[in-house]
Formats: structure tokens, sequence, C-alpha cells
């Protein structure tokens, strides 16, 4: 019988009793949080695992507890430099594990940023679509050849894709106002989407795909909020709960936000979570377009089959490949 994993489950609760040993697995932002412990957490249990962020040596800093998961687990670690804000890094980094040749079991896109001032990428797109979706549409498709049959991609998104669709015809703010967390909603909503299609496109050869929510955790993800605006967004969605009749809203630690991506990526059978949009260690239900809390389930539009394979056109047009 299946373990029940739910919002308070761990990594390591997750994946006890899991050997990963021989397994490879790709994490992007490394460097901090969530991509740390995702990174300890296989390990731990076996995987050799790569860690891809775009400050090398902040990132060598913040992982010598993933050294020493590895070292006690079995499992091995190794850093590759990519920045996601720019496609020439993101080609070099893919360019780098393609010429190595050696197979993946999982890939996990996880790096992000949420929030932040107005900005363009060094290829000039919107900071956050640019960052959170351009650079792992790159990136991910040019590694995805190395998963063997089995295999998962996992697209780290947000309960923040229901703040907005993504805009297709302006998705770089050319001709709307900006707004930091319409951005952020855009950006996750496309991790969604980006999902999706890659399912659709791979599960025939055996291999999977699908978006994590990780919950709201305390991280360096909200180092553009200002002081408190954490606190104020968590009091906005208790007066949302308690109207609603349901559970107070509760930040999450580091491992309980990371425990989704372990367990779409490992533990969950793959038809279970395959095109589907997770959280809390389970497969999230459909809400309405209209409700505006934050706290759980998934919009229509972001498993939309039509709407994804629309963004993914659009995306290789923008960055001129094709995948």
């Amino acid at each position: 019988m299946a373990k029940t994993f739910g919002a308070t489950s761990t990594t390591d609760e997750v994946l006890d009793g899991v050997n990963l040993s021989g397994k490879r697995v790709l994490v992007t932002g490394v460097s901090a949080g969530l991509g740390v412990e995702t990174a300890r957490a296989l390990a731990a249990h076996g995987a050799y695992v790569i860690g891809a962020a775009r400050d090398l040596a902040k990132a060598e800093a913040a992982t010598a507890e993933v050294r020493e998961a590895a070292a006690q687990g079995g499992g091995g670690f190794e850093l590759i430099a990519l920045d996601l804000a720019s496609l020439k890094s993101a080609r070099a980094a893919a360019d780098k594990l393609r010429a190595e040749g050696k197979p993946l079991e999982i890939i996990i896109a996880n790096a992000g940023v949420m929030a932040t001032p107005f900005g363009k990428t060094e290829d000039g797109f919107e900071t956050q679509f640019g960052t959170n979706h351009i650079g792992h549409f790159v990136f991910v498709n040019r590694v995805a050849p190395l998963l063997r049959e089995g295999g998962r991609f996992v697209s780290l998104a947000s309960s923040g894709h229901r703040r907005s669709d993504v805009d297709l015809e302006d998705p770089n703010f050319e001709r709307t106002e900006y707004d930091p967390w319409v951005a952020y909603g855009r950006a996750k909503t496309a991790n969604v989407l980006f999902a999706v299609e890659f399912d659709r496109r791979w599960r025939d050869r055996g291999i999977r795909g699908a978006a994590v929510h990780p919950g709201g955790i305390r991280t360096e993800l909200g180092r553009h909020m200002k002081p408190g605006d954490l606190e104020a967004l968590a009091a906005q969605l208790n007066k949302q709960a308690q109207a609603q009749g349901r559970a107070a809203f509760q930040f999450k630690s580091i491992p309980q936000g990371a425990a989704t991506s372990v367990w779409a990526g490992v533990v969950a059978a793959a038809d279970e979570v395959g095109g589907k949009y997770c959280e809390d260690c389970h497969v999230a239900a459909l809400t309405e377009a209209g409700m505006m809390d934050l706290s759980s389930g998934v919009r229509p539009y972001a498993l939309d089959g039509e709407r994804a394979k629309a963004l993914w056109a659009k995306s290789q047009a923008w960055v001129g490949e094709t995948f």
C-alpha cells in the first residue's frame, strides 16, 4: 500500500526507504533554499546530483551539506554554471551536459525569481518571464534527450499562477503597465503549461512531466519584497480562509516545501502526476477561475492543453530554436 503524504511531509519522510543509487538527477537553483534541500535529500538517498546555479561561489558554500549528505548516503554531487537570464549561458550549460552524454533520470527546474522590479534579461525578455520560463524552456529542452525511459521532468510553479494567465501577445509588458505580481503570475502559469506540453510530447517515450507548487516558504525568493509584505500576504490569506471556513494558512519549512518536488519526481506514479499540477504531495484540484485566494488548487487555464501548445510554439519563435 502506497504511503500517503501531505502539507507537513518532509523530503526525508517522502524518500524514506527509497534507494536512488545509480540515478542521476539535475536540479537548477542550488545556491539557496529549496534547491539546496532538494539536492541534499536526493544525494542522501544515493542519487548523483548535478546542481546548476548562476553564482558558483555562492552555490559552493551553500551546498556543503549536500556534499556531506552525498558522502554519507552513497550519492554524488557536482556544480555547473547556469544563468537562466542568459540564453547563451542556458545553451552552454545544456551543451556541456549533452557533450558528456551521461543519462539522467530526473530534471527538476527549481530556480526562479519573484516579484522583481521591472527589468529585462540579457536577451530582452521581461525578467521574471525570461528567467523562470524562457531560460528553463531552452535549457530543459536541450538536455531532455538525456532522460532515460521512465524519467521525469518537474517544473516548479506556484499558487502565484492564479494571479494571471500567460500573455502570448505582450509577454514583456511592452503595451501593458508592469505589475510585479502579475508578471510573476504569468511566469508561473508558463511553468505549468511547459510541464503540460512537455508531458504530451514525451510520454509516448516513457518520460513524464509535472508541475509543482512547493507552498508558502520563507526563502531568498522573497528578497525583492518589502519588509512585512510576506506577513501581510499571510494575513490576507488567513482572512480569506476564515471567511471560507478553511484552516489557517501556515508557512512551510524548507524540507516541507521541497517534499512535493521529490514526491512528484521520485515517488508518485507516473500516470498520477504526468501533465498535472501538484501541491502538498498530491495532485491539486481545479479551482474556479473567479476565486481570488491563493491557498490551494490550480486554475483551468494553467492546464489547458491548447494553451500549452500555443505557449510552446511562441517560445520557440521567441528564442529562435525548435524542439
